[in-house]
């Protein structure tokens, strides 16, 4: 599933994102340190995988960045 960034806190990595039905979810500085990217602004595109809740964000990439993330 995609959605864009609406915040992010660099000193703790929290952040959260909208999705294309305009519901917020948030996403934790553990989930974004996974990620292994090293930052993210408002308005990025990411893809994400929600968790049972469908409230909060388990796994959080950008399509082309990371192992087996060919851009196409």
């Amino acid at each position: 599933m995609q959605a864009s960034i609406h915040t992010f806190d660099e000193s703790d990595g929290f952040g959260s994102a909208l999705l294309d039905d305009g519901r917020e979810v948030t996403f934790t500085g553990r989930v974004f340190a996974a990620s292994t990217l090293r930052h993210v602004r408002p308005g990025q595109r990411v893809s994400i995988v929600l968790g049972p809740d469908a409230t909060t964000v388990t796994r959080l990439w950008i399509v082309g960045i990371g192992p087996e993330q060919p851009i196409r």
